[in-house]
């Protein structure tokens, strides 16, 4: 214990694990839960609302939306949810992290409902009042990227922080799943009870009115796994690192972690006081000591969260026109609407369960022994290798579907046993407490930047490029999708090299906040990354 650390924090340090760290990942992380399933359920409907509300009468062929429409309602969730993480990141430094906390939480509640009970006299309308939703719905998802993660970082101990902030990400694994999951029993459940057989009669016919139901339960089911936890959230004490260092209160700190660690503390106010009057704890977020000592770190992790989430959601939303263009969904006028979200529904179902949730739990399983920085290279590196080993031999993969999936799965695999989870982590971990959520919150919009990039830029471009088949992406048009995305993992891996490692460090340590007057002692212990 450094001889400048409140003791209520070196026994958060040094606590073993216990059955408040498990309640922790699982209120924290059900968060993550119902933000993945929100953001990525989205792609699961994109073709039923082209089939609802666009239909050409003329021609009796399957609508598809407007690749403008197609972009704003895939786009416009990571455009609040890029205001939501600035904005809340920011509150959750000024009000503290639990303040606001459950704010996030019930602005997911009532806009995932409001966002099935979209409506409209035109079919523009109804977009428009889905998009107006989505947006507030991102802004609420938003807040819980910076507040999860401060909030984990701040209760962990230091030997399995990594872990523990990982284990709160991994479950949007299972949300990205449970999406899946609930379009395949209710896309079922229509089409066995208004009995529309998988190979209907195209066009209208093979929409039935009822399909409107469809993606609306599957949106408001978002809602439901948010009001579950909201109780759980708001019982939750605020953090010992707020408190103390923050809001200045030693007392109120120790006795609320007192009753968490099952430990008599005391209050320590004449050491919060020193600690609080050092020089490293006096800089702002745009003071020159804080491009000094953390400047570079910043712009590790914003720049590599931006080049992840570019690579990373516009796979997501663009694996129903990938799987389309390969053959391995049929075209649309040969299945019915609901028989359409089933197949798509299954299909990233399949990819979930092959690649996405597997690679997070490796990340769970091995990011405090092997370290953050080793993890990211690795994830970007293979995350390259794969989408160039998909794209310059494409034609290949049109003929061989297994080996397509397998290499497609293992893209997810390594973007989550990767620079999915770290990116995720280390912001929590290398910035000081009274600017640890902004910073966080900084990054993330950086990553949400970056997953407007994709799903605008490259959804855009693919609808752009039409077949006389119904709208779907010339295969020249994917590739060159991949190709770019190749490049974009390529870039993740060099700017990695600019973020630190944080594995078994005390928060205080990478940050500096036990610093004392000596200028000498004022260099934070993360400016060194790793060799490789």
């Amino acid at each position: 214990m450094s001889n400048n650390q409140l003791g209520v924090l070196h026994a958060l340090d040094a606590a073993k694990t216990q059955w408040y760290h498990f309640t922790a990942i699982v209120i924290a992380g059900m968060g993550f839960f119902t933000d993945a399933y929100d953001l990525f359920c989205i792609s699961l409907i994109t073709k039923l609302l082209g089939r609802i509300y666009y239909h050409d009468e003329k021609i009796n062929k399957p609508g598809t939306l407007p690749p403008n429409i197609a972009a704003a309602v895939n786009g416009v969730a990571f455009c609040g949810t890029l205001a939501g993480q600035l904005f809340f990141g920011w509150l959750g430094d000024k009000l503290g992290r639990k303040r606001v906390y459950g704010l996030t939480l019930m602005l997911m509640v009532i806009c995932s409902i409001a966002s099935g009970l979209s409506f409209g006299k035109t079919p523009n309308g109804v977009m428009a009042t889905l998009c107006f939703f989505r947006f507030w719905l991102g802004f609420g998802i938003g807040g819980d990227y910076p507040l999860s993660a401060t909030i984990m970082s701040e209760y962990a101990n230091k030997k399995t922080r990594g872990a523990f902030i990982a284990a709160v990400f991994a479950m949007q694994g299972f949300g990205i799943l449970a999406g899946g999951i609930v379009a395949l029993i209710v896309s079922s459940a229509f089409d066995h009870a208004f009995k529309v057989g998988p190979y209907n009669l195209i066009g209208q016919k093979s929409t039935v009115p009822q399909a409107d139901y469809v993606w609306r339960i599957i949106l408001m089911f978002g809602a439901v796994p948010a009001l579950l936890t909201y109780y759980w959230r708001m019982k939750m004490p605020e953090t010992a690192r707020y408190t103390a260092l923050i809001a200045r209160n030693s007392k109120q700190a120790a006795a609320d972690m007192s009753k968490v660690l099952n430990v008599e503390l005391k209050p320590e106010e004449e050491k919060v006081e020193k600690i609080l009057a050092a020089p490293s704890n006096s800089f702002g977020l745009f003071s020159k000591e804080f491009a000094k000592r953390h400047g570079l770190h910043l712009l590790g992790t914003t720049s590599t969260w931006f080049l992840l989430d570019i690579a990373f959601y516009s796979s997501n939303l663009f694996q129903k026109d990938i799987f389309t263009a390969i053959g391995w969904l049929p075209a649309a006028g040969t299945m019915s609407a609901t028989h359409e979200v089933y197949r798509v529904a299954r299909a990233q179902t399949l990819i979930a369960l092959c690649g996405t949730v597997p690679g997070y739990w490796f990340t769970v399983a091995l990011i405090d022994h092997i370290g953050r920085f080793t993890i990211q290279l690795m994830g970007f590196f293979f995350m390259t290798v794969f989408m160039f080993a998909l794209a310059i031999p494409y034609n290949h993969w049109k003929s061989n579907n297994a080996g397509f999936l397998i290499m497609y799965s293992l893209t997810f695999f390594f973007a989550n046993f990767g620079p999915n989870a770290t990116t995720f982590v280390v912001p929590a971990e290398i910035f000081p407490a009274r600017l640890r959520s902004t910073c966080h919150g900084i990054s993330a919009a950086a990553g949400k930047a970056g997953a407007i990039v994709g799903s605008f830029g490259f959804l855009y471009a693919s609808q752009s490029q039409k077949t006389p088949d119904h709208g779907y992406p010339h295969g020249i048009g994917v590739k060159n999708a991949l190709m770019v995305l190749g490049a974009v993992n390529c870039l993740g891996f060099l700017f990695t090299f600019l973020v630190p490692e944080s594995k078994g460090k005390s928060l205080e340590e990478l940050t500096g906040e036990n610093e004392e007057d000596d200028e000498s002692q004022q260099t934070t212990s993360v400016d060194k990354v790793p060799a490789v």
